[in-house]
């Protein structure tokens, strides 16, 4: 109810604006909005697309307008939580709307939503196949497609897992450019995540753990290494898959339907065999961490109808960069931050801030290199998570339940996946002065 109460406040918060502000242009579907749900909303709002409803022309759209609008003016569409004007706001796959788009959608439909004059053709929106892979259209096809064993999974049930190992074919060492974990069809609403690490045998016949490969949770997009770094996958390894499965699916693409023979691809882009050794100077490695502050006993406690905070703190004795940051719970997380903690000072910096986080919609938030964090030796990251187990909480299945610690759907996680390039000092003193000489280029150009 309360969640109802807050829409109508804010659907007449935005009416009241768009009527203190006259407008000296008309808004028009043809002229103005169709552009922005064209690039922004049909890849999903389609024939065949995972939107519950199609938004391909005019006819479509109108009735649901005052939705849009809603949705577009509290920024829960399109499904990108991150907040705007805290920490670092230059991200790579970023799908926020800009605010100049936001108050666009917002006067057409205080207008009344007309089509505009009819002799304007919008353009024709340039759709990706949705089984393709996200970075074909920049970086061709993956180099190689590793796929699960195939699985069946029930139209209801408890929480099911998959843990097999599968080659990946590789003789010799190369380094990741892109991956994009993708499960196939109707399984997107069923794989809660998909763990894969690279493994190696041993001498001795046993299995030696090398390094995680990639984290995939619902909706997420996929991960862009930067350039100048390596994250290494060595020759003759393999994948340790982990797939986490919820029979019935989570969210709005959930059929609750049997799913047979779900599999789980996973794409690799990568460098060609000499980028190691003639580009690469330093490694990168994603990795997870845990956030241990707020936990009773070793167990993420959420009382019935309260809320928790957790956070975790880490450091490193040799300077890095922070690539990208990806929160992880479940049903009960909201809202989830990144700080630096500088010892010396005493200042904290906020890097990133997402204050809608939706289980749903899992995201790395990529950094654009020329902007993501460099942490000296020393620096303590600081990483915060918030969890609603109240009925305000439109994701949570039941308010009346404690919630502890666990890897169900119906449990809660409190870690971040995150990636992060290892320097030396030399490195760090460059990259800095790099910067530094870029900003003194910009300020010239601005005289």
């Amino acid at each position: 109810m309360k969640k109802l109460e807050s829409a109508l406040v804010l659907q007449a918060a935005i009416v009241l604006s768009c009527s203190l502000n006259a407008q000296s242009q008309e808004v028009t579907y043809n002229s103005h909005v169709a552009q922005i749900i064209n690039e922004n909303c049909v890849v999903c709002h389609r024939d065949g697309g995972i939107g519950p409803m199609q938004f391909e022309n005019y006819d479509q759209v109108r009735p649901w307008a005052p939705l849009i609008q809603l949705k577009v003016a509290s920024r829960e569409m399109p499904p990108y939580a991150y907040d705007h004007g805290i920490g670092i706001q230059n991200l790579e796959g970023d799908w926020r709307l800009s605010q100049e788009e936001i108050d666009t959608v917002i006067d057409w439909v205080a207008q009344g939503s007309p089509l505009g004059d009819i002799d304007i053709v919008p353009p024709t929106p340039i759709l990706p196949d949705p089984n393709d892979w996200n970075f074909a259209g920049d970086l061709g096809q993956p180099d190689l497609i590793i796929p699960s064993i195939p699985m069946d999974i029930p139209a209801n049930g408890n929480d099911l897992w998959s843990r097999h190992y599968m080659p990946i074919g590789l003789e010799e060492d190369r380094c990741l450019k892109a991956v994009q974990v993708k499960p196939r069809g109707d399984a997107k609403a069923v794989v809660h995540h998909a763990n894969s690490r690279i493994k190696l045998n041993t001498e001795e016949g046993d299995i030696e753990h090398v390094s995680m490969l990639t984290e995939y949770a619902m909706g997420k997009w996929g991960e862009l290494i930067p350039n100048g770094v390596c994250r290494n996958i060595p020759a003759n390894s393999f994948i340790e898959w982990n797939i986490h499965l919820y029979p019935g699916g989570v969210g709005a693409i959930a059929k609750g339907d049997v799913i047979k023979d779900n599999v789980v691809e996973i794409g690799l882009w990568l460098h060609d065999e000499e980028y190691g050794e003639t580009e690469a100077k330093y490694q990168q490695d994603l990795k997870s961490y845990p956030l241990r502050e707020g936990y009773e006993n070793g167990n993420l406690i959420v009382p019935p109808h309260g809320y928790t905070m957790t956070q975790g703190f880490h450091s490193f004795d040799h300077p890095i960069r922070i690539d990208s940051f990806q929160p992880h719970g479940h049903l009960r997380m909201n809202a989830a931050s990144l700080e630096i903690f500088y010892p010396e000072t005493g200042r904290t910096e906020q890097i990133s801030q997402i204050s809608n986080w939706s289980a749903t919609w899992h995201h790395s938030h990529i950094y654009e290199s020329d902007v993501a964090p460099l942490v000296p030796a020393g620096a303590v990251l600081v990483i915060k998570q918030w969890y609603d187990n109240t009925a305000n909480n439109p994701n949570n299945p039941d308010p009346d339940q404690w919630v502890v610690n666990g890897s169900r759907t119906g449990d809660e996680m409190s870690h971040a996946w995150i990636a992060i390039t290892h320097l030396d000092q030399e490195g760090y003193d460059q990259l800095i002065v790099e910067r530094e000489e870029r900003a003194n280029k910009a300020l010239a150009g601005n005289d």
